[in-house]
């Protein structure tokens, strides 16, 4: 059964309960899979970057409850930290929906004065954003261009605390950042850190490694930047930061210098 998520942040747990660890989030609007019924109210289900794991029914609304708006509609993707969507086209507006990068919105025709985009629930709910909060579902670039884009949306994120399972503005772990960062270069890629067979990331050489790259380390995911620096969500940095490879740099990391296990490119 399909089905669209319809919290601004769902969890997806490791197991049908909301007292165990965090596997995932999946964010609004995104379509997931339900696999089945476990327990209560738990689902297992499988997100459209193919990972598994359980979500609260509350979360998600089955696309035969969903409004033939919502399935008709262009979707669009969230770019902001956190948008809101409002009853009015007007600052004042009530609250409607609260929406964090990453999020898929639908979008109506109307375009109104001051930039206010119209857009739509999946519960067939309308109201209003700022047009700047929203960029067109994104495609994979041409290499060049699409490295440095890479850097730039995982830039984004700096400064989020760390968040084990986490992958927006309030909190991310290793993998969230790099797969999100891909995700917003619409590209797709394995969620957690390491790589898997079936998924566009190929092992490379280390003296390969380019911007945008990713390198793996024990339990562990960075993207390589340039001269020996990289960025990562990192429990130790308590978040997003930068560390480098380089001895004689002031971030390096030892630790991550001497356990690096491989390098791999979606290129």
């Amino acid at each position: 059964m399909k089905a669209w998520i319809v919290k601004d942040i769902a969890p997806i747990k490791t197991q049908a309960r909301w007292d165990c660890e965090l596997a995932d989030e999946v964010l609004f609007g995104m379509p997931i899979e339900v696999l089945g019924h476990e327990r209560g109210d738990w689902y297992k289900i499988r997100t459209h970057y193919r990972y598994e794991g359980f979500v609260h029914s509350s979360h998600f609304i089955a696309e035969d409850l969903t409004s033939e708006v919502w399935l008709e509609t262009k979707k669009m993707m969230v770019i902001k930290d956190y948008a809101d969507v409002l009853m009015e086209p007007k600052v004042q507006g009530a609250h409607v929906q609260g929406l964090p990068r990453g999020a898929w919105i639908g979008v109506l025709d109307e375009l109104i004065e001051e930039r206010w985009q119209k857009v739509v629930l999946p519960n067939g709910i309308e109201g209003f954003t700022r047009i700047e909060n929203l960029i067109e579902m994104p495609e994979v670039e041409d290499e060049e261009k699409m490295r440095k884009s890479l850097v730039e949306m995982a830039r984004l994120y700096e400064g989020a605390q760390y968040r084990w399972g986490g992958k927006t503005c309030m909190g991310l772990d290793c993998s969230g950042l790099v797969g999100m960062a891909y995700m917003l270069c619409g590209a797709l890629i394995y969620r957690d850190a390491h790589i898997v067979e079936g998924f566009p990331m190929k092992e490379i050489d280390k003296k390969d490694i380019r911007m945008g790259d990713l390198m793996f380390f024990p339990g562990h995911v960075a993207m390589y930047i340039e001269d020996g620096r990289y960025i990562h969500s990192s429990s130790s940095l308590n978040g997003v930061g930068y560390n480098s490879l380089n001895p004689e740099a002031a971030d390096y990391n030892e630790y991550l210098d001497k356990n690096f296990e491989q390098a791999a490119s979606f290129f």
